[in-house]
């Protein structure tokens, strides 16, 4: 009997510290990460200057993904996913990867509050200066101004970190 993996994927506002809990959950469960950063910038690097880009090209790397991250639960694999489950779309469509091949699931829902995730963001923008352009207060707000609280009653099994 194969034993398919767990799939691990986050929700919370930017700076709550999605990346961070994603490769401590890399190492507790022996999972594989996948970043959406990541692949973004490798694949178009230099190409994403606002918002509106990320939105395109991460639309553009989902149909890829779900099928790759599938096949890496499929043979018993765990994979975290630091990918945002900010919205009720965003989350369906990383509850459908598990879904769809019976996969186990955890969203792993970071609630912290707006004030110390701006001071995360401006640890990070001192610290990785790339980020600078990105990890402001307004795209924090602009970004925010999306984010719907995870709700059990989308399927999710949730663990909430206050």
């Amino acid at each position: 009997m194969i034993t398919i993996g767990t799939l691990y994927f986050f929700s919370g506002k930017m700076g709550a510290g999605k990346s961070t809990k994603a490769k401590e959950i890399e190492q507790t469960e022996n999972a594989v990460l996948l970043s959406e950063d990541e692949w973004l910038e490798k694949l178009y690097p230099k190409q994403i200057n606002n918002f509106d880009d990320y939105l395109n090209y991460s639309k553009l790397i989902k149909p890829l993904l779900k099928e790759h991250i599938q096949r890496i639960l499929k043979v018993g694999s765990n994979v975290v996913l630091d990918f945002p489950g900010n919205t009720t779309i965003q989350r369906k469509w990383l509850l459908s990867i598990a879904s769809e091949i019976n996969a186990n699931h955890q969203l792993i829902f970071l609630n912290i509050n707006d004030d110390q995730c701006l001071k995360r963001i401006n640890k990070r923008r001192n610290e990785e200066p790339a980020r600078e352009q990105f990890d402001t207060k307004e795209t924090f707000e602009y970004v925010s101004s999306f984010f719907e609280t995870p709700k059990f009653s989308e399927g999710l099994n949730i663990i909430e970190i206050k």
